[in-house]
């Protein structure tokens, strides 16, 4: 949804929101577990279900070539710092490849200095997206590069 819309229904309309596209059958991203647990999340998609991307200049569209888009990231506290969103972008090419993708993308951000706090990098760090196997394709921000993993030319690390 558009960035007015999600403000407007934040907390249980939201909520309410993500359970009927899980409901209608539409997979909105993957999940990781632990033990039987759910630890992380990783929401990928065909780019155009993302409005926000779509109106975005600094995350424009590098192309016409379709793409699929990872967009965020979430990974339980007691997980974090533990690999669990590295694991979760390479999961999010193999479910890309196997949905007929050939364009993977991440938006990542990439610090000035230091360390970000958790809630400013849930759409994941340029370090995590390299570590994965993509390469940085744009940047038009000194902070949001575009990252791509191109499906048919290679496997992942």
């Amino acid at each position: 949804m558009k960035r007015a819309a999600f403000k407007e229904s934040k907390g249980q309309k939201n909520k309410n929101a993500f359970k009927k596209i899980v409901e209608s059958g539409e997979v909105p991203g993957i999940i990781a577990y632990a033990d039987g647990e759910p630890v992380g999340w990783c929401a990928l998609a065909p780019r155009q279900n993302y409005p926000l991307l779509e109106n975005s200049h600094v995350l424009a569209r590098i192309d016409e070539e379709p793409v699929w888009s990872i967009t965020c990231f979430f990974v339980a506290k007691p997980y974090r710092g533990k690999g669990v969103t590295g694991q979760l972008a390479k999961a999010a090419v193999d479910y890309a490849r196997r949905q007929g993708a050939r364009i993977l993308e991440g938006y990542p951000v990439e610090p000035k200095k230091g360390r970000m706090p958790d809630p400013f990098v849930y759409t994941g760090l340029v370090s995590t997206f390299r570590v994965a196997g993509f390469e940085e394709a744009l940047r038009r921000s000194e902070t949001r590069p575009i990252m791509r993993f191109s499906i048919g030319s290679r496997k992942h690390r």
